[in-house]
């Protein structure tokens, strides 16, 4: 596989599903069409209306961890650094005779490294340059954005919202 073009930066405690789907967005294409990439070994979990959990965690074999570190133009530890379940293995993709073909399982967060709650989309517009939806490992306690005003919102919950306005608004 050729290396990335572009350079996509992790934020610091993302999912590396929400990174995917960063990376996919800045060369305009699907996610699904970046997932290619590696061979899945099971699918997403879903919520009961059927669509994809925000949650899913996506666990890479060692193959898997170098395709994206070629896809992002960043080094593996920098990765390692900034995605808590980029290092964490899965035996059945990472040992046998097709450990060295890149490998993905899906997972969900809470089960990887804690719950998992939003991004504040102006933050990561003002990192990243991109105004897209992160998923962030965080825990209750560090889900208030004291810059833009916001409630961080369970990415686990099927409802659309990612944040609450905590700004108070009066009536005139």
């Amino acid at each position: 596989m050729a290396a990335g073009v572009l350079r996509t930066v992790p934020l610091a405690g993302e999912l590396t599903a929400s990174l995917i789907s960063r990376v996919a967005a800045r060369y305009g294409l699907p996610t699904a069409g970046v997932l290619r990439l590696w061979t899945c070994r099971n699918s997403p979990a879903r919520h009961d209306g059927g669509g994809a959990r925000a949650d899913a965690e996506v666990v890479l074999n060692g193959a898997g961890r170098g395709v994206l570190a070629e896809l992002c133009r960043v080094e593996p530890k920098v990765l390692a650094r900034a995605l808590p379940a980029f290092t964490m293995d899965d035996p059945k993709i990472s040992t046998g005779r097709e450990a060295g073909v890149a490998q993905a399982r899906w997972r969900a967060a809470g089960t990887m490294a804690g719950p998992a709650a939003f991004g504040c989309r102006l933050c990561t517009a003002r990192r990243t340059g991109q105004a897209l939806r992160a998923v962030r490992y965080l825990p209750r306690w560090h889900r208030v954005c004291h810059k833009h005003g916001r409630w961080l919102l369970d990415a686990d919950a099927d409802q659309p919202l990612e944040h609450l306005d905590l700004r108070l608004s009066l009536p005139s």
